[in-house]
């Protein structure tokens, strides 16, 4: 039997949403949720350059999204990715713990200039979402043939 609720709509619990309003202002000292390493926004990503390449990949954790709940923008520099969950059953009774966020998400992604969002790429399996975005032509290094003259 637990002594105490730990859910955040329960109203009997201020210690708790103190202690949780704390470490996100500890997380995030300049405000907008992001902290020094992204703490707190939802759905993580990681986002890498492929080795051996100037592609960067994106990873978002996107976990109960089908590839149909989810779309994926390009703005300029831009990658606009959201989700919106076809149809979400809400769970029955009292949560003793509750970690795993539902519901829609909206990141935005600003990719670096050597980059072309127009080709990107993107899958989604197993709850994981994979964007490819190609580096430009132009950045490419290209083999350049030496002839005697």
């Amino acid at each position: 039997m637990a002594l105490f609720t730990y859910g955040r709509d329960v109203p009997a619990n201020p210690l708790f949403r103190l202690q949780e309003d704390l470490k996100r202002a500890f997380e995030s000292p300049f405000g907008h949720g992001l902290g020094l390493f992204g703490r707190g926004v939802r759905p993580a990503i990681n986002i890498f350059k492929r080795a051996g390449t100037e592609d960067v990949v994106v990873v978002i954790e996107a976990p109960g999204f089908a590839p149909a709940d989810i779309s994926v923008e390009s703005q300029g520099q831009t990658l606009v990715v959201s989700g919106k969950p076809a149809g979400q059953a809400a769970a029955e009774g009292a949560y003793h713990r509750r970690e795993r966020v539902t519901g829609e998400f909206s990141r935005s992604i600003q990719l670096p200039r050597d980059v072309d969002p127009a080709r990107a790429t993107a899958t989604c399996k197993n709850g994981v979402l994979m964007l490819t975005v190609p580096a430009r032509e132009e950045i490419k290094p290209r083999q350049i043939s030496v002839t005697g003259g």
